[in-house]
């Protein structure tokens, strides 16, 4: 049993698990952010070109 603790305390695979998985949502809120920025310029774009078409 105590091979067993001694093991489990010295593990890191969680906690690099955790570490991708807090890369991964900094990465998709830094990509919302933008294109909730972008969006309205992208949007005026795609009306001003419709607007030319006949």
């Amino acid at each position: 049993m105590s091979k067993f603790v001694k093991r489990f305390m010295h593990d890191q695979s969680g906690a690099t698990a955790i570490e991708y998985g807090l890369i991964a949502a900094l990465i998709a809120v830094v990509l919302i952010s933008a294109l909730q920025t972008l969006s309205g310029k992208i949007g005026g774009t795609f009306n001003a070109a419709s607007a030319k078409m006949p």
